[in-house]
């Protein structure tokens, strides 16, 4: 009670000014990214149809089956119901075994995906009036007690990938305002060191 009382209750205003504020998108240089992207894919489809030696829908996995483990006599490592699976975990497994069209067709999902989630979705969330799209963050959401976002997820966002990074710059602050970025670091490992007084922890954090 005392936590819901003075933490999560305080809380609910703060949040619900949050979603109304919004989050403000640079919609020119998001169309910029999305340009690029559709750029980068062409290139990555051409590369691919080269490597396997043959045109061929990307999307199809009856066709990618077909040129993966007929045509390129690639070994099929996992079985579904309708024949050898084309999944990622697959595809990872012999890109790793050194073949060029599996690698190429993770770099090409990977891409494919992040243009149709974020690139090309993200524009349709910005409210006219305001410019800004406006997030809904749900405080019971998540078991560690963090915030989630949703309607859209902003939190799903890559970070460690220059495309990723790309994206978020497409989220910007009002003039004269800043966009500050806070995390904790190994919070509970701190914690830990802290309650337990352990020497070593507390050294170490």
């Amino acid at each position: 009670l005392p936590l819901l009382d003075t933490i999560e209750m305080p809380l609910v205003p703060v949040l619900t000014d949050m979603e109304w504020h919004g989050v403000l998108i640079d919609r020119e240089r998001l169309a910029e990214i999305a340009r690029g992207f559709t750029t980068e894919l062409i290139a990555l489809e051409r590369q691919i149809y080269a490597a396997a030696g043959t045109d061929f829908n990307l999307n199809s996995t009856p066709q990618l089956r077909t040129v993966l483990f007929d045509k390129l006599q690639l070994p099929p490592l996992k079985k579904t119901k309708t024949g050898a699976s084309t999944d990622f975990e697959v595809l990872e497994q012999l890109a790793a075994m050194g073949h060029e069209v599996p690698r190429l067709l993770i770099e090409y999902r990977e891409l494919a995906k992040l243009k149709s989630t974020y690139v090309d979705a993200l524009p349709g969330y910005v409210n006219p009036r305001t410019g800004r799209i406006h997030t809904s963050f749900n405080q019971t959401g998540a078991a560690t007690g963090r915030l989630s976002s949703s309607d859209p997820n902003l939190q799903n966002i890559p970070i460690r990938t220059p495309r990723g990074e790309a994206i978020r710059r497409a989220f910007v602050a009002a003039p004269g305002c800043v966009l500050l970025s806070a995390d904790y670091s190994q919070i509970e490992l701190r914690l830990l060191a802290h309650l337990s007084g352990d020497p070593a922890f507390l050294e170490a954090f």
